[in-house]
């Protein structure tokens, strides 16, 4: 750019001096020639100061110009690079506050990030700490409520055992005297001594010396109106004698394990089934029995089939004596009142009017298994409803099933009765039991 400048210089300065060296032009006079009186001869030509000042003053300008273009030029390459220069310092800077920004922006998010991870390890701390506070507490009231149902449980044991301990020295002062009373004496029209023996037993046909059947009350009947007397011999499970649950636990959502105060409600000698609460069971367990039981359907009739007063008495908690309002109400024919559910119908149906009480006297002989769980011997069942034979000494297919075939399950000899929860509020009373020991 300078070169281009100075060229430009050079050249209007080589003008000037063109313009200024310039000579007029003198006309040449002929050798030995006279002038001529009549010719003109024009005075030499002055120079042309004008021309030069003129050509001078063009130069100047040519150069000025020149000069102020360079200039101008100059200018705006120093504009332009002062314009690029702030671009890349600007966009250098943008550069760098960008960068600053995204690092400042990551530090900041690796900040929050430590914040909340420390947050969020305070609070899973404060967390564990609270669940730690709860859970020792829950232990230390479960580890209390345990020691003082255990205590409850041990002074009722204790209180029981003094009673079964009263009760056995008062029955077997009984039996003593019975024993006394009913001795064997070879008597004169007694019996014989000189009989043959019975096959299979240790006494002979009318054998004197055999012992006589243990002398009890007996009760009465039960009706509608009245329940039945329980026999002198029998344990009382619900009756007036025992207006209470305490022969009775709450199976929980578990099964027979899972024990509960009963939650039924007891009012007098009546116990009501609370729907859907779960069913009852008692506290012993029974095998070989004669079981009986009073209950009754709800008055105002609700639904139809199986949804209409159902409940159940399982024996040994397996075996289940269907309990149903069975009057003018149908439904398939084992599992109508008094069937033995999914197996058998009862051989009539004696059922009474809903509200009405009705009553079931079984006769139940346990099934056997031998050491290996093998069956030996199938349930036996007999059953009155209402005074009616309706199953007589029936074979039982094995535990009670719902729409699948009964089978049986190795067991003990004994287990608890259950009373079942069909979501019906059927009525109890008057509940006894008389185990059998036949066998």
């Amino acid at each position: 750019m300078h070169s281009n400048i100075i060229r430009l210089v050079l050249g209007s300065l080589v003008l000037l001096f063109a313009a200024l060296n310039a000579r007029p032009a003198f006309a040449q006079e002929p050798a030995n020639e006279t002038p001529n009186a009549e010719t003109k001869v024009d005075p030499p030509a002055e120079p042309d100061a004008a021309a030069a000042e003129k050509a001078a003053a063009e130069a100047t300008a040519a150069a000025e110009k020149a000069a102020k273009v360079a200039a101008d030029k100059k200018a705006a390459e120093v504009k332009a690079a002062a314009e690029k220069a702030a671009k890349v310092a600007a966009d250098k800077k943008a550069a760098e506050v960008k960068a600053a920004a995204e690092k400042a922006a990551k530090m900041a998010a690796e900040k929050k990030a430590a914040e909340v991870k420390a947050a969020a390890e305070k609070a899973a701390k404060m967390a564990a700490e609270k669940k730690a506070a709860e859970v020792k507490a829950a232990a230390e009231k479960a580890a209390k409520m345990a020691a003082e149902k255990k205590a409850a449980e041990v002074k009722a044991a204790a209180e029981k055992a003094a009673k079964m301990a009263a009760e056995k020295k008062a029955a077997e002062a009984k039996a003593a005297a019975e024993k006394k009373k009913n001795s064997p004496v070879p008597l004169p029209n007694v019996g014989f001594s000189d009989t043959p023996k019975l096959p299979g037993q240790p006494w002979r046909v009318h054998d004197v010396v055999r012992p006589r059947p243990k002398s009890i009350t007996p009760g009465h009947p039960a009706s509608d109106k009245q329940p039945a007397a329980a026999p002198s011999d029998a344990t009382v499970l619900l009756g007036s004698e025992k207006p209470d649950l305490s022969a009775w636990a709450h199976e929980g959502p578990e099964g027979g394990a899972d024990l509960r105060v009963p939650q039924w409600k007891i009012d007098g000698n009546v116990l009501s089934v609370k729907p859907n609460s779960g069913s009852l069971r008692t506290l012993e367990s029974y095998g070989d029995c004669q079981l009986h039981v009073e209950w009754a359907t709800p008055a105002e009739v609700q639904g139809d089939s199986q949804e209409r007063g159902g409940s159940g008495i399982l024996l040994m908690g397996q075996y289940e004596i269907q309990i149903l309002d069975s009057f003018d109400n149908r439904t398939f024919a084992d599992g109508q009142a008094g069937a033995i559910f999914g197996q058998f119908p009862p051989a009539v149906n004696p059922s009474r009017a809903p509200g009405e009480w009705q009553s079931f006297d079984i006769v139940f002989e346990a099934p056997q298994f031998d050491l290996s769980g093998k069956l030996e011997q199938p349930a036996y069942l007999t059953l009155f409803h209402n005074g009616v034979l309706v199953h007589h000494r029936r074979e039982l297919m094995g535990a009670t099933k719902f729409r699948e075939l009964p089978k049986y399950d190795a067991g003990p000899p004994a287990a608890p009765l259950v009373l079942e929860d069909q979501g019906s509020p059927v009525q109890y009373r008057n509940i006894w039991i008389r185990p059998l020991t036949t066998r």
